[in-house]
């Protein structure tokens, strides 16, 4: 695959236990082609290296450094599952010579294949625009299965991302794309949004929503004192679906826990309730996959933001399996 590299080993280091006491201990670095159909229960991580869409979108460039960033962070929390779950690192989609729409066929091809291996793929980027890419690898996957089942997009996130492409596709437009190719195939358009902030989206944006039936939560809200009344939006949204892809972009939260990432603000959202919201969503048993987008490196501070995506993909492996 032109557009891939395969796992890297040496970014997978911490205290050493001799016990699997930690996750890079128990991580298995194997290249997507080599993983096989498990018979144990299995999670497999999978970078999306590309900023290009970020760049298109006039953003703070660096993001595509953070899948090694992020995978390095995870490796030094403590390992909790159980010796029957597999945890495997298979490797990184990378952008080359700027082709964006190239990397997210990449990515959809890649995310098909771990499913139809019987992996629950988490997808650590990079720019939002991989949402475009892993929203059709799980399309296709379901597809292929011929059984017609509909697919909930949960976007945590400050903005919308569905901005009218002019000049070409970026970071801000994946889900419009989806939107319209939903309308084009005549299949429902499933999105609902936790954290909207109307100082990051326009009126035009927030019409565009209005226009696609889109379900959001605004940022004055999305507070945990209101965590009842969020959970029962939740669930009623995902009561009207068979499968549910969450995405998890960083730049949503407040810039006091995710410093580094491409658009940044001190007015986001807070861990706690997302952490609360992403147990209802994984209860419901829907869940299939899931990304955690924006992550900037460049820009981070301690490690506070790439260690804030490590904390929330520990919580998220030891609560599906």
């Amino acid at each position: 695959m032109k557009h891939y590299t395969n796992p890297n080993a040496t970014i997978w280091h911490g205290r050493v236990s001799n016990k699997y006491l930690y996750l890079h201990e128990k991580v298995r670095c194997t290249p997507l082609s080599e993983i096989s159909e498990p018979t144990k229960r299995s999670i497999a991580l999978l970078g999306y290296a590309c900023d290009e869409g970020v760049k298109r979108n006039q953003g703070r460039v660096g993001a595509a450094k953070s899948p090694e960033v992020i995978k390095n962070s995870l490796g030094k929390f403590p390992n909790h599952l159980a010796n029957t779950v597999l945890l495997y690192d298979a490797g990184t989609i990378v952008c080359i010579d700027r082709d964006m729409e190239a990397t997210q066929k990449e990515l959809s091809k890649a995310v098909t294949m771990l499913l139809e291996k019987k992996q629950f793929p988490i997808v650590l980027g990079g720019g939002h625009d991989m949402a475009y890419g892993h929203y059709h690898g799980i399309q296709n996957y379901l597809d292929s299965k011929k059984e017609g089942q509909t697919i909930g997009i949960i976007n945590f996130d400050a903005h919308f991302d569905l901005r009218k492409p002019t000049d070409n596709n970026n970071s801000g437009t994946p889900f419009y794309q989806i939107a319209k190719e939903s309308e084009e195939e005549g299949i429902d358009f499933n999105y609902l949004c936790l954290g909207i902030r109307k100082d990051a989206n326009d009126r035009a944006l927030f019409q565009t929503a209005k226009e696609l039936d889109v379900k959001y939560v605004l940022s004055d809200t999305f507070q945990i004192q209101y965590l009842d009344e969020i959970n029962t939006w939740i669930n009623a949204f995902i009561k009207n679906v068979d499968k549910v892809y969450v995405t998890i972009d960083l730049d949503g939260f407040s810039s006091a826990y995710a410093p580094g990432v491409s658009a940044p603000s001190p007015m986001g959202f807070t861990p706690q309730i997302v952490v609360e919201c992403l147990k209802t969503i994984i209860g419901s048993g829907k869940l299939i996959s899931m990304d955690v987008a924006e992550m900037n490196p460049k820009y981070d501070i301690d490690g506070q933001t790439a260690k804030l995506a490590a904390s929330l993909l520990h919580h998220i492996i030891h609560t599906i399996y």
